[in-house]
């Protein structure tokens, strides 16, 4: 599915870093990346092991595995921006709280209804998130 999405933004455009979950670190997606330009921050799964230096996607994903078994997990996912991703899923599942579906099937009032979601949202966003303090 990434080489699809990738392929809908225009070439002449460029391509920083795409941010995805363990499920998309696969060859074809860091292939997919990396063929592009970009950087790819995919968390390698826990069982995951070097692959063989024959293309430039696996050179960066040797690095990013790398770089998490030397700094662990957590601090590589604070180096690398992931843990912007679990807000943005946050906010998708606040969301959805309304509802898993769209009612409307008219793309006009589809947005209309995701807009008035949002709206709905926004206030709550202004009173402030928890603060998340680590104890141990």
């Amino acid at each position: 599915m990434l080489p699809d999405l990738l392929a809908q933004v225009p070439s002449d455009q460029a391509i920083g870093t795409v941010t995805a979950d363990g499920a998309y670190d696969t060859r074809t997606c860091h292939t997919a990346i990396a063929g592009r330009g970009g950087t790819a921050v995919i968390p390698i799964r826990k069982s995951g092991r070097p692959w063989k230096d024959n293309c430039p996607a696996a050179k960066a994903r040797n690095e990013n595995l790398r770089a998490t078994r030397y700094f662990g997990r957590a601090l590589w996912k604070r180096l690398t921006g992931y843990h912007a991703r679990s807000r943005i899923e946050a906010q998708m599942r606040r969301l959805k709280s309304f509802g898993e579906r769209i009612a409307s099937r008219d793309p006009d009032r589809q947005a209309a209804e995701i807009h008035t979601r949002i709206a709905l949202l926004n206030p709550f966003s202004a009173l402030g998130r928890a603060e998340i303090v680590r104890v141990a």
